[in-house]
């Protein structure tokens, strides 16, 4: 069984795209938006991929994922999910070991940049880069599959809830 265990972040200012690739761009969206379980469709540069994820914690989920064709996968994107996808383009660098993902939001989520990093396991500790913001793990505004229904440029108050 997959296992993820992720930590999100708010992104502050640029210094962290001279350490990045160059980026890849993403369209993605979902078959179903429960809280507790998404099921997605990916498309990444020419590569699809189907996703299933399962809470089992505000960090830690169930992960399966399947490739598909890019035909495929733009089909489902175009055809059965719920719109509006989820466009952004993800960059990736390297820090103390760990992959930093970065994400950079486009669409109805432009302005939006998150730093994601895996972690084997909950507890883990890092060095956080001088790029880094505040936490937004448990913030659930900023999944994914949230930003569906309630995109960022529809929120009245663009920082991050305490609690």
């Amino acid at each position: 069984m997959g296992r993820e265990i992720e930590r999100k972040f708010l992104v502050n200012g640029d210094h962290w795209r001279s350490e990045a690739d160059t980026g890849i761009v993403f369209r993605q969206g979902y078959l179903s938006l429960e809280p507790d379980r998404s099921v997605r469709v990916r498309l990444a540069a020419d590569r699809g991929s189907l996703n299933i994820k399962g809470k089992i914690s505000t960090l830690s989920r169930h992960e399966f994922e399947f490739e598909i064709s890019a035909e495929d996968a733009c089909e489902i994107l175009d055809k059965l999910c719920i719109q509006p996808l989820i466009e952004k383009t993800r960059y990736r660098l390297t820090r103390g070991g760990l992959i930093w993902e970065i994400d950079e939001f486009a669409g109805d989520n432009a302005g939006l940049i998150i730093a994601e990093v895996e972690l084997e396991s909950v507890e883990q500790g890092f060095d956080a880069p001088e790029w880094l913001g505040e936490e937004v793990s448990h913030d659930p505004r900023y999944l994914n599959i949230n930003l569906v229904t309630t995109p960022y440029s529809q929120w009245p108050d663009r920082s991050p809830h305490k609690g």
